[in-house]
């Protein structure tokens, strides 16, 4: 998936983000520290949409939520509800193999503080619309966070006050497909017990219902 029309590891369009990983390369010389690609089955009726790559997570690994804190709920979710062959994340090596699901991020490489500007959010915008139109129909796209559920609105051309963000809503997209949006699983919701595994699993029922 590296070469596919809707990546390019070798963009540069945000400035900010290319110089911050190329000063993040010469700090960690074993990091990916490149635009992270998306990860997963390119035939999936699940695309799920995070913000953007951690600093050790997904920068480092150089798959989506691998490697960190994030990705703990998520990727034992997917295997919970038949999505993945493992329980864990760890690296590009360890033989993770995602079936039906797909993830990518609403940016694709590491912002400082993990804040994108609101200009390299819609920089990177047109990767992921070109993503979501892979989709077959009446797939499922779950947003990870407001960021990633805004996101998913601009690649429709919609407006971002077209649907509310709320966690475990679900809004119907033009084109057949659903946006099921979600608290972010990072290790400050899940500490400040804004986002729990269960409600994570609730939200992963209801999508396998979807999808049925």
């Amino acid at each position: 998936m590296p070469h596919s029309a809707y990546f390019k590891q070798s963009c540069r369009l945000c400035p900010r983000l290319a110089n911050f990983l190329d000063d993040v390369k010469l700090k960690h010389p074993d990091y990916h520290a490149l635009p992270v690609a998306p990860f997963g089955d390119p035939d999936a009726r699940l695309l799920i949409v995070g913000l953007a790559p951690g600093m050790h997570g997904a920068n480092a690994s150089g798959r989506p939520f691998t490697g960190d804190y994030a990705g703990l709920l998520l990727y034992k979710a997917l295997y919970d509800f038949g999505f993945s062959n493992q329980l864990e994340s760890t690296s590009l090596a360890d033989g993770l193999q995602l079936s039906n699901c797909r993830i990518t991020n609403a940016v694709k490489c590491l912002p400082p503080q993990n804040k994108p500007t609101g200009d390299e959010i819609k920089q990177c915008n047109p990767y992921l619309a070109a993503e979501i139109k892979t989709l077959p129909k009446h797939s499922v796209i779950l947003a990870l966070g407001n960021i990633a559920h805004q996101a998913v609105l601009r690649a429709y051309g919609l407006k971002v006050t077209t649907a509310k963000f709320g966690h475990h809503t679900l809004y119907d997209l033009p084109d057949s497909n659903k946006l099921v949006s979600s608290y972010h699983c990072s290790r400050y919701n899940v500490q400040t017990k804004r986002l729990s595994m269960e409600m994570l699993a609730a939200v992963f029922a209801d999508i396998r219902d979807l999808l049925a």
